[in-house]
């Protein structure tokens, strides 16, 4: 069976092409292209923006996507969207693609949630068997375990998202936006070296990540406004914008380790997938695989190709669900900003 499925809940409009072969085995990856909207440096990205950019560019990769896979809209058994989350303009753009598309080749639609996308393609790439999922990037902080065909949420960001609380601090050091503010942000912080004190916010199994994002953009205004040069009170070393960037990884990728490691040890799992954008963050994978480490266990993460927003992640998500039987139809082909992970049912896994 072959998908083609579309991402866009974000700033990444992403068109996959996947096969399952019939008689079970390893899914293969046909096409998988992506465009993202960039805004200026310092800024985010506006809901029209973002949309319009979705808008202009999903019919050129809908065709490249096809033409890089090789296939025919014959061939096509069925068509994947992302339902939600996501922000709500640019979702709509993509959901009525997916009708458009639906429509015009006689395919059924399957309407996907974004995170259960993530983590089975995070599943399938990696070969984890039962994991325990953290799944971080601009919207999203969760950590998950499957049972009794649900991914169970164990713990999550009460307010903002870590991948959020990172790219609102590169807009306060005005840093570029591309490729992704989240990256450069990990490019800074890799020649830093002071560490500073930050709020560490960890309730239970919970985050909080809005106070340590007021704290830092404290400092950098101190930062800015000290043309004498702050200096760490301990090492009498100038503080820079890349020790601001240092701390501020360092302590929410500390807390992050934390509720993993609990969940873990609540399930009995010695196994860690990482998944979402955050999720391509060495750093964080080096924290976490050292926890695991010691536990006697191992972290699973892919490259940019999946942990980043992608359209192949939807049609591999969207194909598992459409061959248990489950289809969208067009009535019921809205979009959602709010569509929690364990409200999915997963009919695919025992």
């Amino acid at each position: 069976m072959i998908a083609i499925g579309l991402e866009g809940s974000a700033n990444k409009l992403g068109v996959g092409v996947i096969l399952h072969p019939p008689r079970g085995g390893s899914a293969q990856i046909l096409a998988n292209i992506r465009h993202t909207f960039v805004s200026p440096p310092g800024e985010g990205f506006l809901p029209k923006d973002t949309a319009r950019h979705h808008r202009t560019w999903v019919v050129r990769l809908v065709k490249q996507a096809l033409r890089e896979a090789g296939v025919a809209v014959d061939d096509v058994d069925c068509v994947c969207y992302t339902k939600g989350p996501g922000m709500g303009a640019p979702l709509q753009g993509v959901a009525v693609s997916a009708r458009m598309l639906s429509l015009l080749w006689g395919k059924e639609l399957v309407g996907v949630n974004h995170c259960v996308g993530h983590i089975e393609m995070g599943r399938e790439i990696t070969g984890a068997q039962n994991p325990v999922v953290l799944y971080v990037s601009g919207g999203n902080t969760q950590v998950i375990a499957y049972a009794s065909q649900r991914y169970r949420i164990f713990g999550e960001a009460l307010d903002i998202a870590v991948g959020n609380c990172l790219d609102r601090f590169a807009r306060t050091l005005n840093i570029s936006n591309d490729p992704a503010p989240g990256y450069n942000i990990e490019q800074l912080a890799k020649r830093g070296k002071n560490l500073l004190d930050l709020p560490y916010t960890v309730k239970g199994m919970d985050c909080s990540f809005s106070g340590i994002l007021a704290s830092i953009d404290v400092l950098a205004a101190r930062l800015e406004q000290d043309t004498t040069g702050w200096r760490d009170e301990v090492s009498g070393e100038v503080i820079s914008r890349e020790d601001l960037c240092f701390s501020l990884q360092e302590t929410v990728f500390a807390m992050l380790v934390e509720i993993t490691e609990r969940a873990m040890a609540h399930v009995g799992s010695r196994q860690v997938l990482i998944v979402g954008g955050v999720g391509c963050n060495e750093r964080l994978q080096q924290m976490m695989g050292l926890m695991a480490n010691d536990r006697g266990g191992s972290v699973f993460a892919t490259d940019e190709r999946f942990c980043i927003d992608n359209g192949i992640m939807i049609a591999h998500a969207g194909l598992l669900a459409y061959q248990t039987g489950f289809t969208t139809v067009l009535t019921d082909s809205t979009c959602t900003q709010r569509f929690r992970t364990d409200e999915v049912l997963i009919k695919w896994r025992k």
